[in-house]
């Protein structure tokens, strides 16, 4: 293949790129120039160019480059094409500089053996193939040489492969900081490494759903720390999590789902765990987790159900625990079934039926008249007393879907606390590596709350990127004397930060708005179209809604794209309460102590994932998604 490569034919003043409709950008040669026009021979014809559309082709022994800073000519279509070059032939890891790009293939290769481990401890960049465990050996060997702790960035949009690149840097971390050998025949006990990893099957039924773009997409982040001895074995880990999107557990878009574990409890994969929870044989029976998709063709439920039972074993849950945690669970889907109606000409509510709420009051260990009365007539304080406040339905309804929706939370979060306790050994902590894992950039028709702070999130991480590696770097060439142009990227993002972290950003506003029992969803918007629409290039009028469409009330320009927001009045994605306030600052506090964290590491390293799901490599659409990606 190698002198295939080296064959091809090539021509150092004459071969080119050009654009091409169907390809992106196709090879071809000058065959000459007159002012402004280049003409090529390309693809069979030959075309006049302007020359700024034509690239210069690099020379053959640089097909299928390992590190693209190494190349001649390092524009897009060069960039593109050794990506795609080494993609064909399964070399799905390529480095650029400081950091590693991943082309998702969406297939397994068998590249993560105990094998390919052995292959990459402690060895030099250079001295291996591009992969993640060269990645991660770095950030270990920097560890134990210096003393630091280090950070590892694992970036991409919603669907580019970060779930499971995180998996695979957790798995290297575990064997090469495993106390005992691998070779050795594994004995019945639960060990450390064994923990780490098994924590990924029950964050996933808990925390992954279907999105439009992505099968298996993390609806949270995670900032996993792992933590080792000064010899540099394993002494335990901790996972810290950011906002989950609570709104999924009650709503879903047409092409989407709720979150896995749902699906996996109608299976009947743990024997009596169906009767246990009072479910029936048809998910549909239950409207929450039903709006969308409810079967996906990459995903086993079935199997995923036992990959999950088996893990909370292994993470030391008891069987009283995870029965507890299966119901809560089944009483998130029950909830939605629970119906109101009016009671006479009052304004009053009251139970349409009591055979729904009876089954989430058993599962839950409550009492369905006390549960009942919990919705239908609340207990608010007025002043040093409480009083029961009556509610119409619609407000019973709402009421039942926050609940629905804090209970998921709770689950979830109890879960976390619990695998932290498990992995929290006691054993002497040195120093840590944390690898970054945040819910991915993604636009929907409608944005809400959470998935706005999702991509706040991304916008944040960005900046951090890019200072890191444009901004830092070019002042450390300042440091040392040499001869620099100073280059300005054009990737500040200053501009979208602030309109969400200044005072009466968007965020200042909702909590505002959120003290206010009369403000609506107008109110919320015509604040923030006063203060913001016309005076920063960021926050934009919203494109009308399709047909069957939620309208959004405004529009922010992140780096990544434009997303439509608003409020949703459902109670779905960011309806207002009093607690808002809370949800919010406690978001941007958590953000902000992420950024110290990741700061005060030595080194951060960065993996870069790419998907080929929009158009794979067929042509130019992909072409020109990816090129705007990179």
């Amino acid at each position: 293949m190698k002198i295939k490569d080296q064959s091809k034919p090539y021509d150092s003043k004459k071969s080119c790129w050009v654009p091409n409709p169907e390809e992106g950008f196709v090879e071809g040669m000058i065959q000459g120039t007159k002012g402004d026009l280049v003409t090529v021979d390309a693809a069979g014809e030959t075309k006049n160019f302007k020359k700024a559309q034509v690239h210069q082709v690099n020379p053959p022994k640089y097909e299928k480059c390992e590190d693209m800073s190494n190349l001649t000519h390092l524009n897009d279509p060069s960039v593109l094409y050794n990506l795609k070059a080494r993609y064909v032939n399964q070399l799905i890891y390529t480095y650029s500089g400081l950091f590693c790009i991943v082309i998702n293939p969406y297939k397994r290769y068998p590249i993560y053996t105990n094998r390919t481990v052995k292959i990459y401890m402690g060895k030099r960049r250079n001295e291996v193939p591009p992969h993640l465990f060269a990645i991660s050996d770095g950030a270990y060997m920097a560890m134990m040489q210096v003393g630091d702790n280090q950070s590892m960035l694992i970036t991409g949009e919603s669907g580019a492969g970060k779930t499971e690149n995180t998996k695979k840097v957790l798995s290297y971390f575990a064997n090469v900081g495993s106390s005992e050998s691998k070779d050795k025949p594994a004995e019945n006990k639960k060990n450390l490494e064994d923990q780490i990893v098994q924590t990924n099957p029950v964050l996933e039924a808990f925390g992954n759903a279907k999105t439009v773009r992505n099968d298996n997409s993390s609806r949270f982040g995670k900032f996993i720390r792992i933590h080792f001895q000064p010899n540099g074995k394993l002494s335990g880990a901790d996972i810290e999590v950011y906002l989950l999107e609570k709104a999924r557990v009650i709503s879903q878009q047409s092409l989407e789902r709720s979150y896995h574990i749902f699906y996996e409890m109608m299976t009947d994969q743990v024997k009596e765990l169906k009767p246990s929870c009072l479910l029936s044989n048809d998910i549909y029976d239950y409207h929450y987790v039903s709006q969308g998709k409810v079967t996906v063709p990459s995903i086993d439920d079935g199997e995923d159900m036992q990959f999950c039972h088996d893990a909370f074993d292994v993470l030391g849950f008891t069987a009283d625990e995870v029965t507890n945690i299966y119901k809560i669970t089944a009483s998130v889907m029950h909830f939605g079934e629970v119906k109101f109606k009016q009671r006479g000409r009052e304004e009053q509510a009251e139970a349409d039926g009591t055979e729904t709420g009876g089954r989430v009051a058993k599962l839950l260990g409550i009492d369905t008249g006390d549960l009942y009365m919990a919705i239908t007539k609340p207990k608010i304080k007025v002043g040093t007393e409480f009083v029961a406040k009556g509610m119409n339905v619609n407000q019973c309804n709402y009421s039942v879907g926050a609940m629905a929706k804090a209970l998921f939370d709770r689950v979830f979060k109890f879960i976390v606390s619990k695998c932290n306790d498990t992995l929290a050994t006691g054993l002497k902590r040195a120093c840590f590596i944390g690898v970054l894992d945040i819910a991915g950039f993604e636009i929907f028709d409608f944005n809400g709350f959470e998935q706005i702070c999702i991509n706040f999130c991304n916008e944040k991480l960005q900046q951090f990127f890019n200072h890191h590696m444009f901004v830092l770097e070019q002042e450390e060439y300042k440091k040392e004397g040499i001869n620099w142009v100073f280059v300005d990227f054009g990737m500040d993002l200053q501009a979208c930060i602030e309109l969400f972290e200044k005072k009466m950003g968007i965020l200042s506003i909702l909590e505002e708005e959120s003290m206010f029992p009369k403000a609506t969803d107008k109110s919320f918007a015509e604040k923030l179209s006063n203060n913001h629409l016309g005076k920063t290039p960021v926050f934009i009028k919203p494109k009308p809604p399709k047909a069957g469409q939620e309208e959004a009330h405004f529009a922010i320009v992140h780096y990544a794209g434009t997303s439509g927001g608003g409020d949703d009045k459902k109670g779905g994605r960011g309806g207002k309460s009093g607690s808002f306030k809370t949800v919010s600052s406690a978001y941007r506090d958590q953000l902000q102590n992420l950024m110290r964290t990741l700061n005060a590491t030595s080194l951060t390293s960065f993996v870069a994932s790419y998907p080929t799901n929009q158009d794979p490599w067929q042509g130019g659409r992909w072409f020109g998604y990816a090129s705007a990606d990179l």
